[in-house]
């Protein structure tokens, strides 16, 4: 199983949070994968660029060095049009970054990994999980 990882995960990482890296070598040493989504690369990267941290930018791009950012295709923007317009259709409102992770992880077959369940929660396809 491939797992992609939100941005508070990723935030958790950074902090070493004991329970999500152990979490993480469950997984890798099981033979699962894990990945970034490049709009999580994106969302992580310019909030310590704009809080200037580089201690915390310095072991982002060490657990980037561990786990693959993946790409975006054109099947990853089309399913993120789709979301948005069926979430448009039933009144609820996605930020657009969350709706480019799903649309990554459902058109990849990736489960998401986040702590904002919420944020996700009713979108077509998509698996999610919570290692918090």
């Amino acid at each position: 199983m491939i797992y992609a990882l939100d941005s508070n995960i990723i935030s958790y990482l950074v902090d070493n949070n004991k329970q999500i890296i152990s979490q993480a070598r469950d997984i890798c040493s099981n033979g699962g994968s894990i990945v970034i989504p490049p709009m999580v690369y994106y969302e992580v990267l310019r909030g310590f660029r704009h809080r200037r941290s580089p201690k915390k930018e310095s072991a982002f791009f060490h657990t980037c060095s561990m786990f693959p950012v993946g790409k975006m295709n054109i099947d990853t923007w089309e399913k993120a049009a789709d979301i948005y317009g069926k979430s448009r259709k039933t009144g609820r409102v996605i930020d657009d970054g969350d709706i480019l992770i799903a649309a990554f992880c459902v058109t990849n077959g990736y489960t998401l990994v986040t702590n904002n369940e919420k944020h996700f929660k009713g979108i077509e396809g998509l698996a999610i999980e919570n290692w918090c």
